[in-house]
């Protein structure tokens, strides 16, 4: 049955306006190229569009620069305003943005445990409208918030959990309250930060993958065939109460300690560094982005030098692999692994002190892609992804050092063939993830068939 001519006429419409928001400010005639519609249906469409307030003149185009075909049209970026929130256990930051997904202010404060909900929600809710006054919005349309734990599948709300602060649930309501006419929504942080991957991050070629979010705490996003995976309850990818080898306990059904949250997350990577005898350095504190970070820097450190011993003929040969795929991996077995290391060759001087300084970085990271592992075995077992991908700060802090080292133990433990990549956006993923989610709804709103009001958010 053919499309009525209204139908027709808001199909074309939104089909340009995607263009415009994909390609940038267009011609008509490059419009009507990319179409395939008709000089005198593009010529409606364009004069629709404008007069509803969705698309202007930005511009001209041609070497003349003047009359009507050489006009550049583009997506009046000021008609609407969006916040992301990526709302932490320790803290919230805060974007806004336009239409077109552009940053036009951002910032972020630190929310300490000993703090009351109350006063909580207040600095979260005063920084939401700091920033956007810094944006020079009026008010917004859409928000997009990115949290720790469970969405209700039905409700779209945040569920209630014993072991994440209480001003998480109260701020999304307390933001409906303060911004009564924004269209407010929240989604659990590791699916926002595999849709940023997958948009504009590492698995932009991947419609099937697993995200494998490691930070202050741990979890997992599935993409299948294109689509993220939530599950009948939400819970979908909640890998920290994943049972595991290596543990004291099992976890619980309140509390995740036990399972493989016990072995990745934040505070268990910081133990087992120390016990490696890496430190993030001089000054700093046992961060868990900073021991990884230290640990990849001395391994590639020791990998130049010995690329530098190579290339300058000496002969005496290596003192360490010339690559981190190279590096020998841990001995199997019970425990903590240690790394079956050979025995450096002869070099005088510094060239020698290269081996024994990297050891224990190299055994560090042996043992935590040794933990990994153990999760993203289960992960692939059960899913085939065929990519996972090591998000979050410490996945980006750990590169391709980590991702080899784990890949390497995947390729022994499962014969389903999985390429193990290392995030491109880190812990700037979930509030990226917030962003795209809040522009994919106003613009659905905005672009949707119909009329539409001549009105400016």
């Amino acid at each position: 049955m053919p499309a009525s001519p209204s139908t027709a006429r808001a199909i074309n419409d939104r089909l340009a306006l995607r263009l415009l928001q994909q390609e940038g400010p267009l011609t008509a005639g490059q419009l009507k190229q990319l179409t395939g519609l008709s000089r005198p249906t593009v010529a409606d469409l364009v004069e629709r569009l404008t007069a509803a307030g969705l698309i202007a003149v930005v511009g001209e185009a041609g070497e003349q620069r003047r009359g009507p075909n050489a006009k550049v049209y583009g997506i009046v970026a000021d008609r609407a305003h969006l916040a992301a929130l990526d709302v932490r256990t320790e803290g919230v930051a805060v974007a806004v943005a336009d239409l077109v997904g552009r940053v036009l202010a951002e910032e972020s404060v630190p929310i300490g445990g000993d703090m009351g909900t109350g006063p909580a929600v207040e600095q979260a809710v005063a920084l939401v409208e700091r920033v956007v006054k810094e944006a020079g919005a009026d008010r917004l349309h859409t928000v997009g918030i990115g949290a720790p734990g469970l969405i209700d599948p039905a409700s779209g709300e945040l569920r209630d959990s014993s072991g994440l602060p209480e001003w998480h649930r109260r701020l999304v309501a307390a933001l409906e309250e303060r911004l009564p006419e924004a269209r407010v929504s929240v989604e659990n942080e590791t699916n926002l930060a595999a849709l940023a991957e997958q948009r504009d991050g590492v698995a932009r070629d991947r419609d099937t993958f697993v995200l494998l979010w490691l930070g202050h705490g741990t979890g997992a996003a599935v993409v299948l065939d294109g689509a993220l995976r939530r599950g009948a309850s939400g819970g979908t990818g909640e890998i920290g109460f994943l049972p595991v080898p290596g543990t004291a306990a099992l976890p619980s059904s309140t509390d995740c300690e036990g399972g493989f949250h016990s072995l990745a997350a934040a505070g268990a990577v910081v133990d087992l560094a120390a016990r490696c005898g890496i430190s993030a350095g001089p000054g700093q504190g046992p961060s868990v982005v900073g021991v990884v970070r230290a640990a990849v820097g001395v391994v590639r450190s020791a990998v130049r030098q010995v690329r530098d011993v190579r290339a300058a003929g000496t002969g005496a040969g290596a003192i360490w692999p010339a690559s981190a795929a190279d590096v020998p991996h841990s001995a199997r077995g019970g425990g903590e692994s240690r790394p079956a290391v050979e025995e450096p060759r002869a070099l005088s001087g510094s060239e020698a002190s290269a081996s024994p300084i990297a050891l224990p970085a190299a055994r560090f990271l042996d043992a935590l892609a040794d933990r990994l592992a153990v999760g993203v075995a289960s992960v692939v077992a059960i899913l085939d992804p065929g990519c996972v991908v090591l998000g979050g700060e410490v996945g980006r802090a750990g590169g391709d050092e980590l991702a080899a080292r784990v890949q390497d133990r995947i390729a022994r433990m499962t014969p389903l063939p999985t390429e193990v990549r290392t995030t491109t956006l880190g812990g700037g993923a979930v509030l990226r993830g917030a962003l795209l989610t809040a522009r994919d709804r106003a613009q659905e709103e905005l672009f949707a068939p119909g009329e539409r009001p001549v009105q400016r958010w």
